[in-house]
């Protein structure tokens, strides 16, 4: 697929190489282009990370800590906005990492993307992923060796996961910002079939309301228990640049939070300790780390709240899954009743696989001791949401697919008859492509059938054969 379908490419951003990008110098330049995207998103994402390391060590000065260990903090930091885990003398494991710090280094590899396509001679569609992966292999050979360099015996980030989680962070990144950068998404999308536009549309909108509800229920469950808030920061004494410190770090929690409040909201909850659990029937915890964030934990071993706040935060997968649902069938409506159905169910298919993924990267170990297990199950979290979401996607897909194309035939009563009376085979879209079958009345029922109707058209009218018994 060329630009020419896609769209022209705006001014500057490149001039088309009449060769195409097999050359082998083009390859070359693509390559030296991804290196140097490469090396700039990695080295801005650096310099942030190591002024916000630099700041608190100012705040804080460490005796043990001079200007390499500032380095060699940032660079694990850095690693660990990446999700790679990192082992600390004395803790163990810590895996449960900051989802909102991956925001940094995806941004910068959107735009490095951006520039690879910009800047080189990157005209069809089937290009973006090479010049994702020109961007995604020198970055993941970056990110291995600053995983080798800070080890110290302080810590250490694993070298296989780093190099595992950046390379697909920096494909991924990469790739959808070369392929905006080729073309908008509107026209990137008519690339897809409508059913698989309906599929992905009806997904993101299940999502949306399931990331807005969970949003909003941390919110709520922090506003509710502000002075336990108030608490752990009077405990703890950060002081003015500590506080900003600790503010960006519950920040970057906060995709964490979300994902653990959906998990909630779904019924499999989530643990913060071995032996734990919180979920809307009730919760059991343990002594909790001093983090403002934990705060908005609830108590209580036969739930917290009154029962109509459970009931209704168990509701809000149902109403995502009949929002996907709705909006899957309203994208490509079809008179093939059973399709509908299954649209939706595919729709809540798609999140529970994204909540699932989500949920695995959301929790992870806090060292070796009774931390050692925290945040939700992912195969709980994805299982429970295919059905949930699922199922009410499908029964809102059905109906109001059902609802779109009764209200077709009672406005439009030619719709009707022709898509009763549709070839067997034809594509489903609507108005349909084909005609109503010879022999249908006007209420579309096919009172009998001229199977030799096709061989007549276009034959001279003293010429038609009337059926079998015009055959010698």
């Amino acid at each position: 697929m060329t630009t020419s379908a896609l769209g022209a490419r705006p001014a500057g951003q490149g001039r088309p190489d009449p060769e195409g990008g097999g050359r082998p110098d083009g390859t070359r330049r693509l390559l030296a282009a991804g290196a140097s995207a490469a090396c700039a998103a990695a080295g801005i994402g650096l310099a942030v990370l190591t002024i916000l390391v630099l700041a608190g060590w100012i705040a804080a000065p460490h005796p043990g800590l001079g200007l390499i260990g500032v380095v060699r903090t940032a660079a694990v930091l850095w690693l660990v906005g990446h999700h790679v885990a990192v082992q600390v003398n004395g803790a163990g494991r810590i895996g449960m990492l900051p989802l909102g710090l991956v925001a940094l280094p995806g941004a910068l590899l959107w735009r490095a993307g951006r520039s690879v396509v910009r800047g080189q001679s990157v005209t069809e569609l089937r290009q973006v992923l090479a010049a994702g992966l020109a961007v995604a292999v020198p970055y993941a050979a970056l990110a291995g060796a600053l995983a080798v360099c800070s080890r110290s015996a302080l810590a250490a980030a694993s070298v296989p996961q780093a190099l595992l989680a950046s390379f697909v962070i920096a494909l991924v990144a990469a790739s959808f910002g070369a392929a905006r950068a080729l073309a908008p998404w509107v026209q990137l999308g008519s690339l897809m079939s409508a059913s698989t536009r309906s599929i992905l549309a009806g997904s993101a909108s299940a999502l949306a309301v399931l990331a807005a509800a969970g949003a909003m229920a941390t919110a709520l469950a922090l506003a509710g228990d502000v002075h336990k808030f108030g608490e752990v920061y009077r405990l703890l004494n950060p002081g003015v640049v500590g506080t900003g410190l600790l503010l960006l770090a519950q920040l970057a929690y906060l995709p964490n939070a979300v994902l653990w409040a959906i998990a909630y909201m779904l019924g499999p909850g989530f643990a913060v300790g071995a032996g734990t659990v919180a979920a809307p029937t009730g919760s059991v915890l343990g002594q909790m780390p001093a983090f403002p964030l934990l705060a908005a934990l609830p108590t209580g071993t036969h739930g917290s709240g009154p029962g109509w706040l459970a009931a209704a935060m168990l509701a809000f997968p149902y109403l995502a899954g009949a929002v996907g649902g709705l909006v899957a069938a309203r994208l490509a409506p079809t008179a093939v009743l059973e399709s509908a159905p299954v649209r939706g169910f595919c729709c809540g298919l798609l999140a529970g696989i994204v909540l699932g993924i989500g949920a695995a990267f959301a929790g992870g170990p806090l060292g070796d001791g009774r931390m050692a297990a925290v945040g939700p199950s992912a195969w709980q979290v994805a299982l429970v949401a295919t059905l949930e979401v699922g199922i009410a996607a499908a029964v809102a897909a059905g109906a109001a697919n059902w609802w779109y194309v009764r209200r077709k035939c009672v406005t439009d009563p030619a719709a009707g008859p022709a898509r009763a009376g549709a070839r067997p085979g034809s594509t489903g879209s609507w108005p349909p492509e084909a005609g109503p079958w010879p022999g249908a009345d006007a209420s579309g029922h096919v009172i009998y059938l001229d199977r030799w109707a096709d061989d007549q058209e276009g034959a001279p009218t003293g010429q038609r054969s009337g059926g079998p018994s015009a055959l010698p």
